[in-house]
């Protein structure tokens, strides 16, 4: 899934088109019967934000447009006219470019979403105390992990962001919410917005955990392990070793994959 730096990235590459009408078109059939695109063509871009895993665009006239890009969506920005692949579901034209939303699902005409959502790690007050302080709000039995892709406590951080900060921290992400102390937390909230900010400068090193399940571990050498997580199910990587093993009645038992 899309998480808040690739967001971000979409956001710096439509930003160009603010300021402009746009035309705008619904190719696929199933966008199409949305309504989208009826209502913001030929409106004006005036912004353009990235809001944890979300895309807003705000359009004059007070129209809204949010978009989340689950986990297969993408954004593509190219020159106007570009040749057309595929069906997107969104398709703004600008007058030099024109911005691409292929493989959807979420596109409607409100932002009220994001107003349910915590504070996105990468906004430029982002502090990693008061994210800690965020991340306690699910409950004291709630797992690090889980909390972590809870976008209410905190927006922005994905499955891969998740694996790869609580690995940096030392932090298991089977730890419980009420085992962990403030500096833990803080420790885990650092690292996130270091990993996370640095990705979006441009600075993205080999994964350490994430999908590398069964491989050695590049601080202690034991195997990663990896196991889902929550009722979503979501694949939690990390290393027993450095990481620690899983709480009592806290995560898997048996067979790891």
């Amino acid at each position: 899934m899309p998480e808040g730096d690739t967001l971000q990235r979409a956001a710096q590459q439509l930003r160009p088109l603010v300021g402009q009408r746009l035309a705008a078109e619904s190719p696929h059939p199933r966008a199409l019967l949305l309504g989208v695109a009826a209502r913001i063509d030929g409106r004006r871009l005036d912004a353009v934000e990235a809001i944890g895993k979300n895309l807003v665009l705000r359009f004059d006239g007070g129209v809204v447009l949010r978009s989340h890009l689950r986990m297969t969506g993408r954004w593509q920005v190219v020159s106007r006219g570009t040749p057309l692949r595929g069906r997107p579901w969104l398709v703004l034209r600008g007058d030099r470019l024109e911005a691409r939303q292929f493989n959807g699902p979420v596109l409607e005409l409100s932002d009220a979403a994001t107003r349910r959502l915590g504070p996105d790690v990468l906004a430029p007050a982002a502090e990693p105390a008061a994210l800690a302080a965020r991340l306690r709000l699910p409950g004291v039995g709630v797992a690090v992990g889980e909390a972590l892709l809870d976008q209410r406590a905190i927006a922005g951080v994905g499955n891969m962001w998740r694996a790869e900060a609580l690995w940096d921290a030392g932090i298991s992400p089977w730890a419980r919410l009420g085992a962990l102390d403030d500096a833990a937390l803080e420790r885990v909230c650092a690292a996130v917005v270091r990993l996370m900010r640095g990705a979006l400068a441009g600075s993205r090193p080999r994964s350490s955990v994430y999908r590398r399940a069964g491989r050695s571990c590049p601080r202690c050498g034991t195997a990663i392990r990896s196991y889902p997580q929550g009722d979503d199910a979501r694949m939690a990587y990390w290393c027993p070793g450095c990481q620690g093993p899983p709480e009592a009645g806290a995560g898997p038992s048996g067979a790891y994959l």
